[in-house]
């Protein structure tokens, strides 16, 4: 039976080593133990080769034995424990070689070498162990011939199993090669790969540099194209709305009731294209940036009752009620274009609002950004499908539908409210849901007032005794007239520029009022000849024009008093220019001025 120790150690076998005989005998005990107590084969052979090398190393010492054991454990080991009396011990390179297969311990000086052959977990078991003890037992009765052949088949077996792994070795190594060799052709697929996509990148640049530039371009062009038709588009509506507003004035005789009201028409449509035009214009600017507010204090009491009296009877005749509300909280803003957001909304709602109503609220918020004016327009009209509540902020987007027949439209009503109401600064929130009508919100801010100056402003009569009018176009000229009459007692119209500066010089009147563009020779010409003339130099000059202000060279203007938009020219704001006051039409005529 073995024996078992305190610290869990199973004693196998001691062998004495005094022969080479004995020393094939450890070979063939260590292999056997390693192999009853389920080492691997290659662990048998190593444990079998240290012992007999480390044993023939050290045989010729007195009283040298084996002693062979089990430790029991987590881990399990197989230990064989070499003791000798006299003798020099274990040489150096026997200490190397048998360390390269199994744990080898000794220390110099002691009599002792221990060598330690790691086990399988969980495969020491009793009968393990009993096995093992019995073939040492069987296997110590054997002869040379015996331990020659069982050392000559460990070695064979070590060859078989050394060319195996050679043969595995080889086979890996030709699959590493030929994996080298994908991953090389894949590197260069995917190089190239990479090398095409970044030529196609940099294509993409180089187009979307040549697209953006071509936008650009077009975008220029656009803009070009309205500043250079402006003068010819707008002069001649300018012309059909002051000739209809003649014609329809109360004083006018030989107009029956028919006639009147076609007159009204031609007036209604006229400035309905003039507000079209004006919008385009608009629309051109805020793109390119170039149309800037001009604020002032409003008042919102005029704006919002205008609206009403302009829209009143707009849209389904008398299917739908029109509220809009009065009110009078403070707003410094660009009176313009809040008149043209609030009647875009109006007119919008009125056009698509069947039966009901339409109304316009004000009211006045505080935030934390200071005070607003907020202006809600609601309908019940058709309303707006969800999908398509972002494309009406489009440039000329319409929702299509039976609704669109019979109402004209540019769809560009939504967008250019919007532009607007960003450019003064504020916000512009549309809701709505189809058959339940739509809701507007305008929010802006109420900004702080300068000064009342130009609030509520009287006139008095002109100073300007005599003003000399220079302008080719005669339409124009009949048109501005009544206006120029209150502004001066006497009014000399010139129809070429080439004629300007001699009438100047032998009129000598209080001032001029000059076209800009005329075929003969330009405002900017005449501009710079009175300006040159120290006789004439003095006279004060306002410049007006249907060109955008972005068009104009502001240079060569600057002798000008002020230079003022045909298309909105009024008697205020020549007044102003000038720098004196008027009396009404009525006072002027009764104090003999014409």
């Amino acid at each position: 039976m073995t024996s078992t120790a305190a610290d869990g150690t199973l004693h196998l076998v001691t062998l004495p080593i005094t022969t080479e005989q004995d020393i094939f005998a450890l070979r063939r005990s260590g292999k056997a133990a390693a192999e009853a107590l389920g080492a691997e084969g290659q662990d048998q052979i190593r444990l079998a080769t240290a012992l007999s090398e480390l044993g023939r190393d050290l045989l010729g010492s007195s009283d040298l034995r084996v002693a062979l054991s089990t430790e029991q454990g987590a881990q399990p080991v197989l230990r064989a424990a070499l003791h000798w009396g006299d003798g020099p011990g274990p040489g150096v390179e026997s200490l190397r070689a048998a360390s390269r297969l199994v744990q080898v311990h000794h220390e110099d000086g002691n009599r002792t070498l221990l060598i330690e052959q790691q086990l399988t977990a969980g495969a020491q078991t009793a009968e393990s162990v009993r096995r093992a003890r019995d073939l040492l037992v069987e296997r110590n009765g054997g002869n040379v011939l015996e331990d020659a052949r069982a050392q000559t088949s460990d070695l064979i077996a070590a060859l078989e199993e050394s060319r195996a792994q050679r043969e595995e070795l080889r086979r890996l190594n030709e699959e590493l090669e030929e994996t080298n060799r994908g991953v090389v052709a894949l590197y260069s697929e995917l190089s190239e790969e990479l090398e095409e996509t970044n030529r196609g990148v940099v294509a993409l640049y180089a187009e979307l540099d040549e697209k953006s530039r071509q936008l650009r371009e077009a975008s220029e062009a656009k803009t070009r194209f309205w500043a250079n038709v402006s003068h010819e588009l707008r002069t001649p509506v300018n012309s059909v709305v002051g000739l209809a507003r003649l014609l329809s004035d109360v004083g006018s005789d030989g107009l029956d009731e028919e006639q009147r009201r076609q007159v009204s028409l031609i007036s209604a449509s006229g400035a309905t294209l003039l507000a079209l035009v004006d919008e385009l214009l608009d629309v051109a600017k805020a793109e390119s940036g170039r149309l800037e507010p001009h604020m002032a204090r409003v008042d919102l009491r005029a704006v919002l009752g205008q609206l009403r009296g302009t829209l009143k009877g707009y849209g389904a005749q008398g299917e739908v009620e029109l509220s809009v509300a009065t009110s009078g909280l403070p707003l410094v803003t660009d009176e313009v274009m809040l008149t043209r957001i609030l009647r875009n909304l109006l007119s919008n709602a009125l056009k698509f609002t069947e039966h009901g109503t339409v109304s316009l609220e004000v009211e006045a918020e505080d935030g934390p950004g200071g005070g607003h004016v907020v202006f809600t327009v609601t309908d019940t009209g058709i309303g707006i499908p969800e999908e398509e509540q972002q494309q009406i902020f489009e440039e000329f987007y319409q929702v299509r539908g039976p609704h669109q027949r019979g109402r004209s439209g540019t769809g560009l009503g939504l967008p250019y409210a919007r532009r607007l109401t960003e450019l003064l600064g504020g916000s512009l929130v549309l809701t709505s849901r189809p058959g339940s009508g739509t809701r507007v919100t305008v929010r802006l801010p109420a900004g702080q007032a300068s000064g009342d100056a130009g609030a509520g402003r009287t006139t008095q009569r002109p100073a300007l005794a005599l003003l000399v009018s220079v302008d080719d176009d005669e339409t124009y000229r009949s048109t501005v007239r009544p206006v120029l009459a209150q502004l001066a007692g006497q009014v000399v119209e010139v129809g070429e520029g080439g004629l300007a500066i001699s009438a100047v010089r032998a009129e000598r009147p209080d001032a001029v009022l000059l076209d800009l563009h005329m075929p003969d020779m330009d405002g900017y010409t005449v501009l710079a000849g009175l300006a040159g003339d120290p006789e004439l130099s003095g006279t004060p000059v306002v410049v007006v024009t249907s060109a955008p202000a972005e068009a104009l060279d502001q240079d060569r203007l600057a002798h000008a008093r002020a230079v003022l938009d045909k298309s909105t020219l009024t008697l205020a704001q020549l007044v102003s220019a000038f720098g004196g006051d008027v009396n009404s039409s009525r006072t002027a005529g009764e104090d003999g001025g014409q």
